[in-house]
């Protein structure tokens, strides 16, 4: 993922340096620099970046009008510079990212950067999310059951699974879980990077799966909706649902409105 970064400052100099430190990080792609507030509103508004590393202190319009500037639209992520600590705190009311301070400290840019790549995947997610959803209703369009009452509590569901594979025990996050696959008694187990035998029916396994995540989408096949990516529609109304890990799982038509009531 690249973050296309906007660098504003009214120092000419801090914006060399801060672009001196940040060729060390290769996912960051600096795409404009500007020297005032007013440039800053103009060129954030058409060029819609990730990031914006914001100085406080300018002659005009300052940093924080440059925020307002911009809450007409979907605002990018705000990492504010500045040489003055008594902003601190009116920074991270804005909903800054984080606050640095001049000069930059490297090691708080690369924290910074973590930041940014979280809160950058997270808003990915959602809005990947947000298509699953609506291609889900395409696809399964009579599907209008509520989803399950968020009352009822998780505390029951497990969170680790103990499983005895090749003569070991391994203790398996279910979180980490992308589908199951049965095989008679036997249920096939397969996460990102690895895939275990567990000794136990699908019936019984289900019970032991939080049902707003893992939900039966075939006969033999339990998923972690949470691990979905995209819907491929295929013929006479089934699909298949693209995992994290490029894995492709068929719906079937008897369970495409299960998967469409619990995706969300």
């Amino acid at each position: 993922m690249t973050i296309r970064t906007i660098i504003v400052d009214d120092e000419k100099l801090a914006i060399q340096g801060l672009m001196l430190r940040l060729q060390k990080f290769p996912d960051v792609e600096i795409i404009d620099t500007c020297n005032n507030g007013r440039e800053a509103i103009r060129k954030i508004k058409t060029e819609k970046p990730d990031l914006v590393f914001l100085d406080i202190q300018m002659p005009g319009f300052d940093g924080f009008s440059v925020v307002k500037g911009v809450m007409e639209i979907e605002p990018p992520l705000i990492v504010f510079v500045t040489a003055y600590q008594e902003h601190a705190v009116r920074a991270f009311e804005a909903n800054a990212v984080n606050y640095l301070m001049k000069p930059v400290d490297e090691d708080k840019l690369a924290d910074t950067l973590e930041r940014v790549r979280l809160r950058l995947s997270e808003k990915h997610a959602a809005e990947e999310a947000e298509k699953l959803k609506i291609v889900l209703a395409e696809v399964a369009p009579d599907a209008i059951e509520a989803m399950p009452d968020d009352g009822e509590t998780t505390a029951r569901y497990e969170k680790l699974i103990n499983i005895k594979d090749r003569g070991q025990i391994f203790r398996v996050d279910v979180d980490s879980i992308e589908y199951v696959e049965a095989a008679g008694d036997y249920m096939c187990i397969y996460t990102g990077d690895n895939s275990y035998i567990l000794r136990e029916t699908m019936k019984d396994l289900e019970r032991r799966l939080d049902p707003r995540a893992f939900q039966r989408v075939h006969r033999s096949t339990i998923v972690n909706l949470d691990k979905v990516r995209q819907v491929k529609p295929h013929t006479n109304g089934e699909c298949f649902l693209v995992l994290e890990s490029g894995a492709q799982l068929k719906v079937s038509r008897s369970y495409r409105d299960v998967v469409a009531r619990f995706v969300h």
